[in-house]
């Protein structure tokens, strides 16, 4: 299941090839990238996958591909518009932007809420939730949440984490950056602190007497 901090591409915004963008990512921390590139015919689309697969193998990440074609990807990452229902894979995502697109999700595993912050990708697109509506829409939500737009700064990612997101996925300040991996470094960074102290208090919370088993394993029963 994604988590931490997820890539999405876009080879028009970066100051190098593709490719050597997500490997420099992936050398700051990533292990989830998004492929988009819709716009590419599929051939090329496929050789792009192919190359990005192959960085990420490398580390044990995973490559989502948007769009139902997986085009050989370990994940597929749907758009709030369809199809539905989802085809069957893996690990399915779905975008999503409002309680009632959450409320049509059936088999996916995942969702992206968007956009959190104002965006320069896209520009006038929202309006943002900010992190009290994100909060409220993961309450609301069956599936994990990556949280997504306009993440761009630590206390972004430690916002979007402390709203109840398992992950922020981030376009902008990883395809423009001037260094991917310093920039991936930095989030990734952020993201493991924040996550730190919630874990230890989930683990308090999980000690309890043995003949007293926790709500989580009662609710996994």
């Amino acid at each position: 299941m994604p988590s931490g901090v997820a890539v999405l591409t876009d080879r028009l915004l970066t100051k190098g090839p593709l490719d050597r963008v997500v490997a420099r990512a992936v050398a700051g921390g990533v292990r989830w990238v998004v492929l988009r590139e819709k716009d590419l015919p599929r051939a090329e689309r496929s050789a792009l996958a192919a190359g990005l697969r192959a960085i990420l193998t490398e580390v044990g990440g995973t490559l989502i591909v948007a769009g139902p074609d997986p085009l050989d990807g370990d994940a597929v990452h749907l758009p709030a518009a369809g199809p539905y229902p989802p085809p069957t894979h893996p690990l399915v995502g779905r975008s999503c932007h409002n309680e009632a697109e959450l409320h049509r999700l059936t088999t996916e595993h995942y969702a992206t809420l968007s956009p959190v912050y104002p965006t320069r990708t896209k520009p006038g697109y929202g309006p943002p939730l900010g992190p009290d509506g994100l909060h409220k829409l993961i309450e609301a939500s069956g599936v994990p949440i990556l949280a997504l737009g306009g993440i761009e700064t630590p206390d972004q990612v430690t916002a979007c984490v402390q709203a109840g997101a398992v992950g922020v996925a981030v376009l902008g300040a990883i395809m423009r950056a001037e260094d991917p991996t310093e920039a991936a470094a930095t989030l990734t960074g952020a993201f493991k602190e924040a996550v730190t102290p919630m874990t230890k208090t989930r683990r308090r919370g999980a000690e309890v007497p043995t003949t007293q088993p926790s709500t989580a394993t009662k609710e996994a029963r």
